[in-house]
């Protein structure tokens, strides 16, 4: 009942306020050379795959692929980007969370891991598509570096709140329900 509903429910609601999080950042953040990306969604499938899957589930793959595509759909003009992105990375930490202890320095290593790989990721294929005119060192200073400290503060924000209730979720799923 609470993968099937709350799950998606609050990737869904984190999808609309990273939609108005850059309206609600004070604009002295914002102004500058500076450009920062939240990545909240993928924040909290990386919760999900540190916290909730088992080894041999993938729930953090699907919904990636899934709020990821309809991440597309509400910002952004090419379809694919976020959910090719967030899926294979999600797909890369959930690989190698199986080699790891779920606790809270491995969230915070997966998350910045994921980060550089998505902000790679979408850099290079907006610079293929011709949508990005950027250096890579100016790509670097200003949008990498700024995007992977926000995102984490938003990652220890939520650790409190998310962790413990993901990990108890994940005793919850009968064995005969994962999926394979």
């Amino acid at each position: 009942m609470i993968r099937r509903l709350v799950l998606p429910l609050i990737l869904f609601i984190i999808i609309v306020l990273e939609g108005l999080a850059l309206e609600l950042l004070p604009l002295q953040l914002l102004s500058g050379d500076y450009f920062i990306v939240p990545h909240w969604l993928f924040i909290f499938l990386v919760y999900i795959a540190v916290f909730f899957d088992h080894n041999d589930t993938y729930y953090s793959v699907l919904y990636a692929l899934i709020f990821g595509l309809l991440f597309d759909v509400v910002y952004t003009g090419i379809l694919g980007v976020y959910m090719f992105s967030y899926a294979l990375v999600i797909y890369i930490v959930h690989g190698i969370k199986k080699m790891l202890q779920g606790n809270f320095y491995v969230l915070l290593l997966l998350a910045t891991f994921g980060i550089v790989l998505i902000e790679f990721a979408i850099y290079g294929i907006f610079s293929v598509v011709g949508m990005v005119d950027i250096s890579l060192e100016s790509f670097i200073l200003n949008r990498l570096a700024p995007t992977i400290l926000l995102n984490l503060v938003f990652l220890i924000v939520i650790y409190p709140f998310s962790s413990k209730r993901l990990d108890k979720w994940k005793t919850e799923i009968p064995l005969g329900e994962r999926m394979r």
